[in-house]
């Protein structure tokens, strides 16, 4: 049966956790989904994996729009989950446009990085029809305003801000929440405080579901793995296996570790 919206939130009320990878082709595609992972996030990470761009911005509407139409023909039951790029949350119009083109494409819903002042572009994607995930705490499209890629929360007033921003989207029609590179305190006061389902990276075990890139997963990334990354190929097991490790081990519990948290 395939996996959609309804499926993960019927699962945060079981206390069912679920797990999402990134993919950005067909072959991968079925790959993941075959393993039992639930989603699969078309994600804006393809400008650093698969371009060679240091970050995240150069990546296009077309360019996610191609992959996510690769990724639904070789989906078996996944949800599919593809990045809003780079300004395309500017305006509501932008945002439109956008999501327009990658549910088109393929996408079950889209993400939008941002804070409380999406609000008004949430709700008017969801009256359009348009089921949304909210990206909170570290958006690495924002890095140059940032200062570079932080844990974001660690003050009072940031965390309580987090909070207060999570509470807001929500409110505005939110179908999901991510929230990347937070204190594990903070993500677990926000999980408490919303009903919807919220994705962690770098958040902590408390999230619902768990994301990572797949090439992280994989080990293959170069430079040193951040923090909140597990090798599952490291651990003697080929790519399909690999896979399958990781959504058992986000559905049991033993990832994240306290080692993968901030």
């Amino acid at each position: 049966m395939a996996v959609t919206v309804r499926t993960l939130q019927q699962r945060k009320q079981n206390g069912e956790k679920f797990s999402v990878l990134t993919a950005y082709d067909a072959c991968f595609s079925r790959l993941i989904s075959e393993a039992g992972v639930d989603v699969m996030l078309v994600g804006d990470s393809l400008g650093m994996v698969l371009q060679g761009h240091d970050s995240t911005l150069p990546v296009t509407t077309e360019q996610l729009a191609y992959h996510t139409s690769a990724v639904a023909r070789g989906n078996q039951g996944s949800l599919i989950m593809a990045d809003m790029p780079f300004m395309s949350g500017a305006t509501v119009d932008r945002a439109l446009t956008a999501a327009h083109t990658l549910m088109q494409a393929g996408a079950n819903l889209v993400k939008l990085e941002g804070a409380g002042w999406l609000a008004e572009t949430i709700s008017v994607l969801k009256r359009n029809g348009v089921p949304v995930c909210a990206h909170l705490g570290l958006t690495p499209q924002s890095v140059n305003t940032l200062g570079g890629y932080r844990v974001q929360g660690r003050e009072k007033t940031e965390a309580e801000q987090l909070i207060e921003d999570a509470r807001l989207l929500e409110q505005a029609g939110a179908d999901i929440l991510l929230l990347e590179c937070v204190p594990r305190d903070v993500s677990a006061q926000l999980c408490q405080s919303v009903q919807v389902p919220v994705i962690g990276i770098g958040a902590g075990p408390e999230c619902d579901g768990q994301v990572l890139v797949m090439h992280d997963m994989l080990g293959i990334t170069p430079g040193k793995p951040a923090r909140f990354v597990r090798n599952f190929a490291s651990e003697g097991h080929d790519i399909r296996a690999s896979f399958a490790a990781y959504d058992k081990a986000v559905k049991d519990g033993s990832f994240p570790a306290s080692e993968h948290c901030f």
